[in-house]
């Protein structure tokens, strides 16, 4: 009974852990509408207040791994989420810009150390044969959390201070998790012992000589110093190697630019109306949930690495098709600042800071909806909607494009005379039924490459991360590769125009095809197979083999 309601806690723990950050990833997106009218903001307000999150998180990498490590996870756990709940405090009550900041750093803050410390405490919690789910439910927990945030952006958009309440409902979840770990142990005591999970043949050693020796050597765990990380002892370099790599991967094959992509693709299948922004993230949305849970049920059963291969397959071969489609029916790529709306429509800000906003070509469609001034709208916008869904994936941490209720406020009462595709059609130089086809065809790529990832560097790579490392180091070993995910998620997102500009688009496409099978590469050489072994057997297995 007792090790039924601590696998039942774990779970709550995990899901909720993950369910927080993906609804504070997604939140942004609708409360920025409001925030921009009721605080005047400028473009490089907006685009502070979109950055504070990503501040705080960067932060908490730097410092979550020595609290996790020397404090505890379940300590680090409770914090996190009295942070937290401070941190949505401060964003419900606040009545300035500089305190909007202040709150999005706490919560940045605060949901990375979670995510952090949920997955690793979790993954020391329970039983060999049970981790692969119980840490997937943490990715589940994301996407599930980010889809909420769309349904409230939704609820709230037309509500006097709507933003108000976006943020303060983040305050339920947070105090439910912050109770459910209260009744679980500050040791995690696993559910069953290594050697009953041996006896019911749950854990399945690679082979006789390894049990042998597991049995041998009785676990003892060693202290480790940070700087162990890149020396040889234990083959810690080697582990270093196996993380690093799979975070980097799971960004450069440009996950965060197919997902901000979405509107664009789904306009030119022919989704012109009101819906189609919206049509455009809750659709992938809920072919991510599907497909984590499709990764939650397997990840015991078939394995990391055949869940991370398969993935990086299917994405390597999806982003491919895309590009040699677009080489056949280019999609128009313009830096400008036309459809403020969508993620990828300008950097402008970026690009050419000086440049006053009255001199755009295009004067953006968000003016009518908001009723905004034009140094409101500009290209600063744009640039801000592209930060934030760069931020919106995660550790990868990954998400839905959040776009949606911009364009849906954007094309409400103007969807007759001026829809995104109405300057002219978004593809050239096909007929047209080849360009349907084509536009179909790219349509399915991108879901099979949401799906894909889904499945494989979504909640793999943090299962994995969760894993290899030993006790002693493991926290800061996460935070270090954490802190990389967020740096390489800003790189990617920010270079995506200027690749368009010196690669082309397509090239831009195949070039993520390429990391692809780079990455498959990577994990057939480097990433073990863990499934269904204690922490300690994989611990000693990599400490012996070189």
């Amino acid at each position: 009974g007792r090790a039924l309601l601590i696998l039942l806690l774990s779970a709550t723990v995990s899901l909720l852990g993950g369910l927080i950050f993906g609804y504070e990833l997604g939140i942004i997106s609708g409360a920025l509408l409001q925030l921009q009218i009721d605080f005047h903001l400028s473009c490089f307000k907006q685009e502070v207040l979109v950055s504070a999150l990503l501040i705080g998180a960067l932060l908490a990498s730097l410092v979550g791994g020595i609290l996790i490590d020397h404090h505890g996870r379940r300590r680090a756990i409770l914090v996190s989420s009295l942070v937290l709940l401070v941190g949505s405090l401060i964003l419900t009550l606040a009545r300035s810009f500089i305190g909007l900041v202040i709150g999005r750093m706490t919560v940045g803050f605060a949901i990375s150390v979670s995510s952090m410390a949920c997955c690793i405490y979790v993954s020391e919690m329970v039983a060999a044969h049970q981790r692969g789910l119980l840490v997937s439910l943490y990715e589940a927990g994301i996407t599930v959390g980010i889809l909420l945030s769309y349904a409230l952006n939704y609820i709230f958009a037309d509500v006097d201070e709507g933003w108000r309440y976006m943020f303060g409902l983040a305050i339920a979840p947070t105090a439910m998790q912050f109770l459910s770990i209260l009744f679980l142990p500050v040791n995690p005591v696993k559910l069953s012992s290594w050697d009953s999970d041996c006896q019911k043949g749950l854990i399945q050693l690679q082979n006789t000589e390894d049990r042998q020796t597991a049995k041998r050597e009785p676990y003892k765990e060693k202290h480790y110093s940070f700087l162990d990380l890149f020396r040889t002892r234990d083959n810690m370099r080697r582990r270093t190697l196996v993380g690093l790599g799979l975070v980097l991967f799971q960004q450069f094959t440009g996950q965060p630019n197919v997902l901000g992509y979405a509107s664009k693709i789904f306009h030119s299948v022919g989704f012109q109306s009101n819906s189609s922004a919206i049509l455009a993230s809750v659709g992938l949305g809920v072919i991510k949930v599907v497909a984590t849970l499709i990764a939650m049920a397997f990840a015991d059963k078939a394995g990391r690495r055949v869940l991370l291969m398969a993935g990086c397959v299917v994405m390597a071969i999806s982003v491919t098709t895309i590009g040699l489609t677009s080489c056949i029916a280019p999609l128009a790529m313009a830096r400008d600042c036309k459809a403020a709306a969508d993620p990828n429509a300008s950097h402008s800000l970026t690009q050419h800071p000086l440049m006053p906003v009255s001199s755009q070509p295009a004067v953006s469609p968000i003016l009518p909806a908001l009723g905004a001034g034009k140094s409101q709208a500009g290209p600063g916008f744009a640039a801000t909607r592209s930060l934030a869904k760069a931020f919106a994936s995660t550790q990868s941490r990954e998400g839905v494009p959040d776009s949606s209720l911009t364009q849906k406020r954007v094309l409400i009462g103007q969807a007759k005379e001026e829809t995104v595709g109405s300057t002219g059609p978004p593809f050239g130089g096909a007929p047209w039924a080849e360009r349907t086809v084509l536009n179909w065809i790219t349509l399915l790529s991108m879901m099979a490459f949401v799906s894909a990832f889904s499945i494989g560097f979504g909640p793999m790579t943090w299962l994995v991360l969760s894993e290899i490392y030993p006790a002693g180091i493991r926290g800061r070993a996460f935070a270090f590769c954490n802190s990389f995910n967020w740096a390489a998620n800003l790189l990617i997102s920010l270079s995506f125009l200027d690749l368009i500009d010196a690669i082309g688009f397509s090239g831009m496409f195949l070039l993520y095809g390429l990391m692809g099978v780079m990455a498959v590469i990577f994990i057939y050489l480097f990433v073990p197979e863990t499934k269904g072994q204690s922490l300690e057997e994989i611990d000693q297995q990599f400490s012996r083999k070189r």
